[in-house]
């Protein structure tokens, strides 16, 4: 029997299959039914019980070289077969795929580097937030709408930690730590309680900006969002300022550009009004100011946020919010040649 198991062994390595049929052909010669492994295991029933183990084991080690002799012989032919799918060197070479950033970071990175010429440097902050810096620091009364559960993800462990619904969060702690003169911007993905359409998400992007100095004023903001309008959408860009209202700033305002699809004469993108709304501004509560330690009398400041998804629809003319999340290589690729 050990003979037998010798022999089989030499002729298992000195195997070599030159078509898969011969590979087939040779599993089921020593591994099938009737073939030579299964017919010494039949012999091993036969053996001393002193020796079963040891012919067990050598029994063991040529089964398991006869695997091993098969996915090295299939593995070959694979490679062959891949091959030989391109082996004609005159064929033209397959074009590589080329990746794009996604129009949310392409935007983000723009409006970035607009700002970071006019001196803003860039701050940044944590998503899972607290009741203080999202809300209470902000100048937002008790009984603020957005403290609904309509509007804000709390965490139902602790009702005090909240997925941060702006990025004005990270202005709170950029205040507590640094004294002024202060000009950062805060990008940064938020989270919002909303139904998920063409127009709305449930998360988006956000960049905000603050500017802390002494004798800041509402023309030094308007100046700084002209500039910022014509960097992003054309030197011809106007903008328009409309009063509105928010917490943390007083007066505030909301901001519209001129539409460069109709150049202000009306269209469907601006709903024929030649106007587009890209963000909000104001000037910095005092009461702001003063819960982060600075003293309201001797500094001012302006504030912006814009949403990054709604400028890069103005931007690029997308019209459904949800595409920036479906991951389809169809819309992506359209932005392989922005830089």
């Amino acid at each position: 029997m050990r003979e037998k198991i010798e022999q089989l062994k030499k002729n298992i390595e000195q195997f070599k299959a030159d078509t898969l049929q011969q590979l087939e052909e040779f599993r089921v010669r020593t591994l099938g039914k009737k073939g030579e492994l299964t017919a010494i295991f039949e012999e091993f029933k036969n053996v001393a019980p002193e020796q079963k183990k040891e012919f067990g084991r050598l029994l063991n080690e040529v089964k398991n070289l006869i695997l091993e002799k098969l996915k090295s012989q299939k593995e070959s032919f694979d490679a062959v077969e891949t091959v030989s799918g391109i082996a004609d060197k005159t064929l033209p070479a397959n074009a590589d795929s080329i990746g794009s950033r996604h129009p949310i970071s392409l935007a983000k990175n723009e409006i970035l580097e607009i700002f970071a010429r006019l001196g803003f440097t860039v701050a940044d902050g944590p998503e899972i937030e607290d009741d203080w810096h999202v809300f209470s620091a902000l100048n937002f009364p008790p009984d603020h709408p957005a403290r609904d559960m309509q509007d804000t993800f709390f965490i139902e462990q602790n009702p005090d930690i909240l997925l941060r619904t702006h990025t004005s969060s990270i202005q709170v702690r950029v205040m507590e730590k640094q004294k002024p003169p202060i000009r950062v911007v805060c990008p940064g993905r938020v989270f919002r309680n909303e139904a998920i359409s063409a127009r709305a998400h449930c998360i988006f992007h956000q960049v905000e900006g603050l500017y802390i100095d002494k004798n800041v004023s509402f023309a030094d903001m308007k100046q700084t969002l002209l500039y910022f309008a014509r960097e992003m959408f054309g030197e011809n860009t106007k903008i328009r300022l409309r009063p509105s209202f928010f917490p943390f700033t007083e007066p505030s305002a909301e901001m519209d550009v001129s539409c460069k699809i109709c150049g202000g004469k009306g269209c469907n993108i601006c709903k024929h009004t030649g106007w587009l709304e890209v963000l909000g501004c104001g000037i910095v509560d005092p009461n702001v100011l003063e819960a982060s330690g600075i003293n309201s009398k001797e500094y001012t400041g302006f504030a912006f946020g814009m949403g990054i998804e709604r400028l890069a629809m103005l931007k690029w003319q997308i019209k459904d919010l949800r595409l920036y999340f479906e991951n389809d290589v169809r819309f992506l690729e359209q932005f392989q040649s922005v830089i």
